[in-house]
């Protein structure tokens, strides 16, 4: 059963609490999602280490349930 995309952005907001979170469906199958996440706890982190922060949010749904996520991620700007 596909993710919806409010179960996709809840799950990165409770793992990086304070994140701003936009989620676009690129294929309208459920399975192959954009998503923005913007958090302060991503300043002096890495592209990488950003990217991890949030597959462990989504607690093992990356490449299960939930098929692609594009990401792109920063620390808000000053």
């Amino acid at each position: 059963m596909p993710m919806k995309p409010g179960d996709i952005e809840d799950m990165i907001k409770a793992g990086i609490p304070g994140a701003k979170v936009t989620i676009r469906d690129l294929a309208g199958d459920g399975d192959h999602y954009a998503a923005e996440v913007v958090a302060e706890a991503f300043r002096g982190k890495t592209r990488v280490q950003q990217h991890q922060m949030v597959y462990e949010a989504l607690k093992g749904n990356m490449g299960n349930v939930l098929h692609a996520l594009a990401l792109q991620t920063s620390a808000p700007q000053d």
